[in-house]
């Protein structure tokens, strides 16, 4: 090698380095700021105070700052009961992108809290009550989506309660002692275990609480009514709520032939059934028609030549003779619509129940998808949904399953005790066992065609007439989210990486659904991430917090939801690669299932 050639690997070398540590500089600048402005002109009379630039926050260990175990990033700042008496400056301390616990309590901080709290991201714990903070509350900090607690209490803040209802992760609020306004917003009472709002001047009904919190929590606002206060709301507003849900039973009670019509004005796919994808399917023959209504895809207009008998029956007996007007002349129910297409209850002239998905936006040929969907039909499992019939050309394609009435897994968390079901440890990790046993099956029969589930979640998982889970839609879809590095790189990668990376795909998805099964929290697209605030909480060692509320107060084994979250944690690393095979996870459920069997019969 050239002394040239050298000298440049060297230099660019230096010149990374110095980038790296200019990025790291820039943190300390602005944590050396944000104490500038909180506490201007304090003299530190401890020599390990640090906060200063020349100095690390991490190697030697700042003051009041806790960092990973790598050393590398800042994870809380506790700066408590020190009479600091100046502003708080979140905008230099939230370029600390990793920050998850702030703690200002008990301090003489005035002014307002700043709009850039909204900028701390990681933040799940912010502790600012005991100051002078004064004026209304940023708009932004009912954006902190993975926020855990939240207290505010003892300080002259005013303006409106934040709305926090779509904070799910929120499971303590303490606002006690300021000076807001308004009425109280919707929180998820539920998911709360400490709420205060108490010594305002709030008014209105006190939302419904599930009896959860008593008056304590309520009192010192005059014009707040209604349980648990002893002071009841006015009788207006108990006319109000009779004459609103009046009105709404009058609209449920409207007949049917009515809520067509205004589905046939207004919505196409919400029609009678999967008629409704065409305006109007005239055959060449002119034998038949079959009114609906025009939508995004139209039947009519399909490749020429198109025949009614493209309809193919896969296992079920039910289904014999059955030709694909008949299928779209079957009354039907919109269920959901998805980024894939739309679900529909169709009910057959003989009684037969159908889902029937109507897929959209799939780049795969009608030739590989009809090769597909006939092998997926012959992998036999009991907790895997089969195909009963589909239906293919260019532009569309139909697919048919059995109904499931009880539901999905994400209904079932979502829904929570509404559903009348008792939803214990045991059923959640029988749940997990067989899902697992299922997708294990599966991965095996498929592991040379690479053809992996693809698009797994709770709302995938169904109940049977026994409550036995059920996948469907297996294989239906290339998986949704490859890793970035498949996604980025998928042209590098030979193809045996990429079908291995399908299957860990599905890995993946099954850890986002032991977490759902363990926390009872679902995926909502609410903004809240649900893998970033387990392991926040993890992280601070508040693990009792990550499950589920009802687990606990049923006795559920806080050892065996350990290990299971271990499991879940392990299918999440985001490395594919050192994530385990779904036989692993079906090795690590199964001693979990035996663990549970020998304490019930240790028990009795």
């Amino acid at each position: 090698m050239s002394v040239k050639l050298i000298w440049v690997f060297f230099n660019a070398i230096f010149l990374f380095l110095l980038v790296a540590n200019s990025e790291e500089e820039g943190t300390i600048k602005a944590l050396v700021t944000f104490m500038d402005k909180l506490a201007p002109g304090y003299v530190p009379t401890d020599p390990s105070w640090g906060w200063n630039l020349s100095s690390d926050p991490c190697i030697d260990k700042w003051y009041g700052v806790k960092c990973h175990s790598d050393n590398k990033y800042v994870m809380s700042v506790t700066l408590e009961k020190f009479n600091f008496g100046g502003g708080f400056d979140a905008g230099s301390l939230c370029i600390t992108k990793s920050l998850q616990m702030l703690s200002l309590k008990d301090n003489d901080l005035h002014d307002s809290i700043p709009e850039d709290i909204g900028n701390c991201k990681s933040l799940t714990h912010l502790f600012l009550s005991g100051n002078q903070f004064s004026g209304d509350l940023p708009i932004s900090i009912g954006n902190l989506s993975n926020i855990i607690r939240l207290h505010i209490s003892d300080n002259k803040l005013t303006g409106e309660l934040p709305k926090m209802v779509h904070v799910s992760s929120l499971i303590s609020f303490v606002a006690q002692n300021n000076n807001f306004t308004g009425e109280i917003p919707s929180f998820d009472f539920s998911n709360l275990k400490d709420f205060n709002v108490s010594n305002n001047n709030l008014h209105g009904p006190v939302p419904d609480v599930g009896g959860k919190f008593h008056a304590d929590s309520f009192t010192g606002n005059p014009n707040l009514c209604g349980e648990p206060l002893s002071n009841a709301c006015y009788l207006v507003l108990g006319l109000i709520t009779l004459i609103f849900l009046t009105f709404k039973l009058l609209c449920k009670i409207k007949t049917k032939e009515k809520v067509l019509d205004v589905e046939k004005k207004e919505k196409a796919e919400e029609s009678v059934g999967v008629v409704g994808m065409a305006s109007e399917i005239s055959h060449s023959n002119g034998s038949k028609k079959y009114i609906g209504i025009r939508s995004e895809y139209s039947l009519t207009s399909l490749e020429s030549g198109m025949t009614t008998s493209g309809l193919v029956l896969l296992s079920s007996r039910t289904l014999r003779g059955l030709q694909f007007e008949d299928l779209l002349g079957a009354p039907a129910e919109l269920i959901r619509r998805g980024k894939h297409g739309s679900l529909y209850k169709v009910m057959l002239d003989n009684g037969v129940q159908l889902a029937v998905k109507r897929i959209k936006d799939w780049g795969i040929s009608k030739q590989d998808f009809q090769t597909r969907m006939n092998l997926i039909a012959q992998a036999k499992h009991p907790r895997v949904l089969p195909p009963v019939a589909y239906y293919c050309s260019q532009q569309e394609k139909l697919l048919a399953y059995e109904y499931m009435q009880n539901g999905s897994l994400f209904m079932l968390l979502y829904a929570g005790s509404e559903s009348g079901l008792t939803f214990d440890w045991g059923r959640r990790l029988n749940v997990a066992a067989k899902i697992v046993s299922a997708l294990t099956y599966m991965h095996e029969e498929f592991v040379d065609n690479g053809i992996a589930h693809g698009n797994l979640k709770s709302n995938n998982i169904l109940f049977d007439k026994n409550m036995d889970p059920c996948i469907s839609e297996y294989g239906l879809m290339m998986a949704e989210n490859y890793d970035e590095f498949v996604i980025s790189h998928n042209k590098g990668i030979k193809s045996k990486d990429l079908i291995a990376a399908t299957f860990k795909a599905d890995v993946y998805a099954l850890g986002m659904i032991l977490l759902e099964l363990l926390t009872g929290k679902v995926i909502k697209n609410d903004g809240f991430d649900l893998v970033k605030w387990v392991d926040s909480v993890v992280r601070e060692e508040w693990t009792i917090e990550v499950f589920d509320k009802s687990l606990i107060s049923q006795g559920a084994s806080e050892e065996r939801m350990m290990n299971l979250l271990q499991v879940a944690l392990k299918c999440l690393n985001p490395s594919p690669n050192d994530r385990p095979s779904m036989s692993q996870v079906a090795v690590m459920t199964n001693a979990l299932i035996e663990e549970e069997e020998k304490s019930i019969s240790f028990d009795t």
